[in-house]
């Protein structure tokens, strides 16, 4: 029986970006080659990073999937625990408990030929290049691409034993948004001889805050947050470029949509009145609103609720951005959040998950998923 917290140390040691997980995917398929040896009705395969396992049922309607992400963040980690991270990297959003969890629910299922068929997905770039969406337009699934597809999201405010979700909207909608604004360098004491971008720029963090308190729906949720800006070289030369970074998220593509829109109609404002020259780029990627089939959740969420040991919680949205949602978009299924009482936050350089929501979660999601592919006993 595999030892969860020692796992997900170990995973926890050698976080790495999207698409350079070697050492991750290298750790993952030691211990998947040690549960599935010797069954010879699971099949893996390879996608770059990406690991697919395979469980063949023995009377199959259908394919169940189960997906975890495994790549990590570009975070120092400031936790000061014994296996800490030490690369410049860090499991600072929790896939290192989704990987642990996987491969506990994994060696459960395993043990018995499923009547399903059953799929599990160890998925790379969550974080930067939406890995959803790229295995699923690269077909890395191929004849094993699921009927139904589920995942769960570490949060660190529940407690252990809650599971979180409900039948619409859990996650929103995200892209990224860069502009340079360039104008014409000078001295500070002679502005009317330069034209200043970073005036441009600051006209136009101010004015993109409108889209939200002026041009959206009170009830069509929606950000946007610029996190982001640099401008100028020193104090007394007029800046030539004005560079600023920022995101929007909204819980309906409806909405994602018209605030891109307003973004970029802003943009071309602000150039013109500055007589500016914009660069402008709006990366969508595969971020698409994490959206759950309402019967399927209902199901899931009518199963969890009679659980004794789990406490299930039908939640609101969150404004979290997820590459699930593409996932989602094309296959039906659920996603819903693990509580792992942390009092760090998703991406904080000191988040600390409680241990103890390795074994809830397995014990507890093998049930589910049991049900689901129909595993005899």
């Amino acid at each position: 029986m595999l030892n969860l917290v020692e796992i997900r140390r170990q995973l926890h040691q050698i976080p790495e970006i999207g698409l350079q997980e070697f050492k991750t995917q290298s750790f993952l398929l030691k211990i998947i080659h040690e549960i599935i040896d010797g069954k010879d009705y699971i099949e893996l395969k390879t996608w770059r990073t990406g690991i697919l396992v395979y469980l063949h049922g023995q009377a199959p309607v259908k394919t169940i999937g189960w997906r975890t992400d495994i790549d990590a963040l570009p975070v120092e980690e400031k936790t000061g625990l014994s296996f800490a991270s030490t690369n410049g990297c860090m499991h600072a959003c929790g896939h290192d408990i989704h990987m642990t969890v996987a491969l506990g629910l994994l060696e459960k299922i395993a043990l018995n030929q499923p009547n399903e068929n059953m799929l599990f997905l160890f998925q790379p770039a969550e974080e930067n290049e939406a890995g959803g969406k790229l295995m699923y337009d690269e077909d890395a699934f191929g004849e094993w691409k699921p009927d139904e597809f589920y995942g769960l999201h570490v949060r660190p405010d529940l407690k252990v034993g809650d599971i979180a979700t409900n039948n619409h909207t859990l996650f929103a909608g995200t892209c990224e948004i860069e502009l340079t604004f360039k104008g014409k360098s000078g001295h500070a004491a002679f502005p009317h001889e330069a034209n200043d971008a970073l005036v441009a720029a600051a006209y136009y963090i101010t004015q993109v805050q409108t889209i939200v308190s002026r041009n959206t729906d009170p009830l069509g949720s929606a950000v946007v947050t610029f996190g982001e800006m640099h401008a100028g070289t020193t104090n007394n030369i007029i800046a030539e470029t004005a560079y600023v970074h920022g995101t929007i998220r909204a819980l309906t593509l409806d909405v994602l949509e018209f605030t891109k829109k307003r973004v970029i109609e802003i943009a071309e404002g602000i150039g013109k009145s500055f007589n500016v020259e914009l660069d402008l780029k709006i990366i969508q990627g595969g971020y698409l609103p994490v959206e759950n089939n309402p019967q399927l959740a209902d199901e899931l969420m009518d199963f969890f609720e009679k659980l004794p040991d789990v406490n299930l919680i039908n939640i609101d949205p969150a404004m979290t951005g997820e590459d699930f949602g593409y996932l989602l978009s094309k296959i039906s299924g659920v996603m819903f959040w693990l509580g792992i009482d942390s009092p760090a936050a998703l991406h904080s350089n000191q988040m600390n998950p409680n241990e103890g929501a390795l074994k809830f979660a397995v014990e507890n999601i093998s049930k589910f998923l049991e049900m689901k592919g129909g595993t005899e006993h």
